[in-house]
């Protein structure tokens, strides 16, 4: 059967086989590509974010791809810094922060963040506006600047009411001659500071875009491409843990539990039957809010409420055939032992009926694990598929209009189940004769 399955030929009858295994080997490499170019410590800082870890970033932006479905360029994040130093006497400077912009829409937000080193009462600072057509806006008079400093431009209502009540995000691009479309051009933001002796200042001015990165971002402006990335090594890990953990045991465990028989199979039966009553879901969510929400825990909860379930009666019927071989009546005549009949001639002899099963399973614990994060189970700390649709949810993606929060996720979870599916049924036609093409 193994020399059939390596023949080229024999693959080539299966091309549902053959896309299968590309599918999975393409999640495996992202998730090896993961965990080396982005290490667990620095994903969970960056998904627990922080002051300064996101804040270049636009909140609830689209991704980039998104300017393949319209013909207008659509903004991007533009980012302008520059300092300046003084030296030995007071000093009055006038930082300038130029910027091209190109883009058909407005954006999103405008932020200037500043930092200062001086000596004594804090330096006021004056910000105007250069348009490409040669006008100055003043934005802000007499602004004290402090040792870290964080002008809120579009959240200025003073300058709004200046700007005859548009948003300062769309008045300070505003075209004069037609106020819905930006004016495209080289602009400037100008401070003008008096800086006393022995003082450094460092401004930064980010003008948010509508789109960022491959995936978007979210309401916390974290990039979605981490949590999309480390969401597969997440997924493969605990599906093929947990499909791995429950079918090996369950596998051993019914055959020995049909072999020996008597008290041994009868127990076996019993705990078969009342784990078949338990509802896994209700556990593990009573489980997740009353004790622990870790993956780890989950995992171990799966594994050992799945170990006696509808797999182990099937198995059973399997292996209480499976002894009647001759073999096996052969085996105990020349005396062997009852573990060397369960692990040398029982499981071998069954072995390439679980290969399918083992597959097709899988997809069911990534599905589990990301259902447990919908419902406020995932784990607190780590960043997977899951949390991302739960993220999406509770901040009303869909009804915003954000719907890349929500179908990246989904489509990388239904790719995963429908890789895992095809390899599964296509074993199954391989290993049952019954269901073989000739």
């Amino acid at each position: 059967m193994w020399k059939w399955l390596k023949n080229a030929k024999g693959l080539k009858r299966y091309p549902t086989l053959l896309a299968g295994i590309a599918i999975i080997v393409i999640f495996v490499g992202v998730a090896l590509y993961t965990v080396i170019a982005i290490p667990y410590s620095q994903v969970i800082s960056l998904w627990r974010g922080g002051i300064g870890v996101w804040d270049d970033n636009p909140q609830n932006a689209a991704p980039v791809w998104f300017d393949w479905f319209t013909s207008q360029k659509l903004p991007r994040t533009i980012i302008v810094s520059g300092d300046e130093q003084v030296g030995g006497d007071t000093k009055l400077v006038q930082l300038m922060l130029p910027f091209q912009y190109t883009y058909d829409g407005f954006p999103d937000e405008l932020k200037l963040f500043m930092e200062a080193t001086y000596q004594g009462a804090p330096p006021a600072a004056t910000f105007s506006w250069r348009t490409p057509d040669g006008r100055t806006i003043l934005l802000q008079e007499d602004y004290s600047i402090k040792t870290s400093s964080v002008y809120y431009i579009s959240q200025d209502n003073d300058l709004r009411e200046r700007l005859g009540g548009l948003l300062p995000q769309t008045g300070l691009f505003a075209d004069p001659a037609d106020e819905s479309k930006p004016l495209k051009g080289d602009y400037t933001l100008e401070l003008t500071a008096e800086l006393p002796a022995a003082s450094e200042l460092n401004a930064k001015l980010v003008v948010y875009g509508k789109i960022y990165g491959l995936a978007g971002t979210d309401n916390r402006r974290r990039d979605l491409v981490i949590p999309l990335l480390w969401g597969a090594p997440i997924a493969l890990v605990f599906g093929i843990a947990a499909a791995v953990g429950t079918s090996l045991v369950t596998f051993a465990l019914s055959a020995t539990g049909t072999w020996l028989g008597g008290k041994v199979d009868r127990t076996f039966q019993w705990l078969t039957q009342v784990n078949l009553i338990i509802p896994l879901l209700p556990v593990l969510i009573m489980v997740g809010y009353l004790y622990n929400r870790s993956i780890w825990v989950m995992l171990g909860l799966v594994i050992a409420l799945n170990i006696f379930g509808s797999t182990m009666l099937t198995f059973r019927a399997m292996f209480l055939q499976a002894k009647e071989a001759p073999y096996i009546e052969a085996a105990q005549a020349y005396g062997a032992r009852d573990s060397r009949i369960i692990f040398r001639y029982l499981i071998p002899r069954i072995a390439p009926t679980l290969l399918p099963e083992f597959v097709l399973i899988i997809p069911t614990f990534v599905f589990l694990e990301a259902t447990l994060a919908v419902l406020g189970l995932g784990d607190p700390v780590l960043p997977t598929w899951g949390k991302v649709l739960d993220s999406a949810f509770v901040n009303g993606a869909l009804i915003k209009g954000y719907y890349y929060w929500f179908l990246e996720p989904a489509v990388l979870l239904m790719l995963l189940g429908i890789g895992f599916s095809l390899i599964g049924y296509s074993l199954d036609r391989i290993f049952n004769p019954r269901l073989r093409t000739v």
